[in-house]
């Protein structure tokens, strides 16, 4: 299950997606996740899942990957279909769809249900998008820039997306670790997946205490190395390759604003 986190993961390449300036990416992201939350029927959603699906062909990115970052997430898309299915009901004209004992389904609840899952699944494939096409590197650069006018009211946004770009970079690392423990506990005669749930829940004890272990001795080692790079902040610092808006930007720029209007007019209409 830790294998499939793909979280913060980054997949080198040169495809239309990977080409587009990093600061527009981001933009166009909160843009988007603002279009599946206004969006509040079918039509819109349909819509935004066809503009997931041509963005993923664009950038080249197997669709296995859709279904393997998902795989982590899935007792909560699960957890919450659940909620929205039986705890929705429907009005005073509106008949069950199935019933036992205190359980109902409405046909409202079902609808409801179907649609969070859709939304969840489209955010969740949506946005990691942004990681899987941006490099680190680009991505503390991105939020640096779109952070930069605060720095007037002495905002530290460099150390902000510094901070940021460590955390999404150090997930798959320690996810790695978090195996290789696992494995060792389990190789010393540890039960992890067995049991019932105290008896898991104190079984991670001894893989939580080296992890954290594990972590700040990371962080201390990443720490010393700026610091012997004479590592000072943003401050004077310079940059190899310089953040561009290309023709691509403002085409992704009009198809995203071409969405949102669309949602916009959906939900007026329909």
């Amino acid at each position: 299950m830790l294998k499939d986190i793909t979280l913060g993961q980054y997949f080198p390449g040169n495809s239309v997606i990977h080409r587009m300036d990093s600061r527009c990416k981001i933009i166009l992201n909160i843009i988007f996740v603002v279009i599946l939350f206004i969006g509040r029927n079918y039509y819109s959603l349909g819509l935004c899942t066809v503009f997931i699906f041509c963005v993923y062909a664009l950038s080249e990115i197997k669709y296995r990957l859709i279904i393997k970052s998902l795989r982590p997430i899935l007792p909560l898309i699960i957890f919450t279909g659940l909620l929205n299915l039986f705890f929705i009901k429907g009005g005073d004209d509106s008949l069950p769809l199935w019933e036992w004992q205190f359980l109902k389904i409405y046909p409202e609840g079902l609808s409801t249900s179907i649609f969070m899952i859709i939304r969840i699944i489209a955010l969740i494939i949506g946005m990691s998008l942004l990681t899987y096409t941006t490099s680190p590197i680009t991505l503390t650069d991105a939020i640096e820039s779109l952070l930069s006018p605060l720095k007037k009211l002495k905002f530290p946004s460099h150390e902000l997306a510094m901070m940021m770009t460590i955390a999404l970079r150090y997930i798959p690392i320690l996810i790695e670790e978090t195996e290789r423990i696992m494995s060792a506990q389990k190789a010393r005669g540890a039960t992890l997946d067995s049991g019932g749930l105290m008896k898991r829940a104190r079984a991670l004890i001894p893989i939580m205490v080296p992890l954290f272990v594990s972590a700040f001795k990371h962080a201390n080692e990443l720490a010393m190395a700026m610091e012997c790079r004479c590592y000072t902040g943003g401050e004077g610092r310079t940059r190899l390759k310089q953040l561009k808006t290309s023709y691509i930007d403002y085409a992704a720029s009009f198809f995203v604003l071409w969405l949102l209007t669309d949602a916009v007019l959906i939900n007026i209409f329909l």
